[in-house]
């Protein structure tokens, strides 16, 4: 099985004050991958981590089936500035920036998939929408579709499912599962562990540190996750510790 991404003593953080440590491991080809835990717990970074957009403190991300530029990313909700004026359209037509250039216009065939990439996630009609017009939901959608015209091998995707409802989420997951039959390699950072269980067959549990990281149902048993609050709260209590001293 082919190897996609590969953590050597990864260590990631912000100021030199890590927020995930000396992570080992390897993530194949393919792989449909949640990664969960306590909030706090790094996991935001290590997608960033992987992206390239934050350097490593220590150790290595070695990316073997794409570079940092065939890496897509859904950000969180909260990341997006909704007043920024672009309306529907645009903002799907930005997922062709690597055929395009991010000024460069857009020909027939990207404005065809562009509109395709639009219905896939059921909002036609709506290309010349604001975005800031939209609900949670259909936010949530047209990043979906943003995605779906990076057309690349590795997708992360932080929170995807949070404040949406029940059936844009099982929408959005079947998005998911094409993906994993087309053999791309999936990470999600997901705190519904009920979603986890069901879409998802592989799962790191982090908490700063790797807590466990295999089969889904070996992962997330009662006692990993304790572990994982545990260690969590372990370090927020020695960095209050540490301010108090300072």
């Amino acid at each position: 099985m082919t190897t996609a991404l590969r953590f050597h003593n990864l260590t990631l953080g912000y100021d030199r004050h890590p927020a995930v440590h000396h992570l080992d491991g390897e993530i194949a080809q393919g792989a449909l991958l949640a990664v969960c835990g306590p909030n706090g717990g790094g996991k935001s970074t290590l997608l960033k981590g992987i992206m390239g957009v934050l350097p490593p403190i220590g150790g290595a991300v070695e990316r073997i089936t794409c570079p940092t530029n065939r890496i897509a990313y859904l950000p969180q909700a909260h990341e997006i500035d909704r007043t920024f004026p672009v309306n529907v359209f645009d903002m799907v037509a930005m997922g062709n920036f690597r055929a395009t250039g991010w000024f460069g216009g857009l020909i027939k065939q990207d404005r065809e998939k562009t509109f395709d990439a639009i219905a896939s996630v059921g909002l036609t009609g709506f290309e010349d929408r604001h975005i800031g017009t939209l609900s949670g939901g259909q936010m949530q959608r047209i990043l979906f579709a943003r995605v779906l015209l990076q057309d690349a091998p590795v997708i992360l995707l932080d929170e995807p499912f949070n404040g949406i409802d029940q059936r844009t989420t099982s929408e959005l997951l079947a998005l998911v599962k094409r993906w994993s039959d087309e053999k791309r390699t999936v990470i999600a950072v997901l705190h519904d562990l009920d979603v986890v269980r069901r879409t998802f067959p592989q799962t790191l549990l982090l908490a700063r540190e790797t807590i466990a990281w295999g089969d889904t149902d070996a992962v997330l048993k009662p006692e990993n996750l304790l572990s994982a609050r545990r260690m969590v709260e372990a370090f927020d209590r020695e960095a209050h510790e540490c301010d108090r001293v300072a």
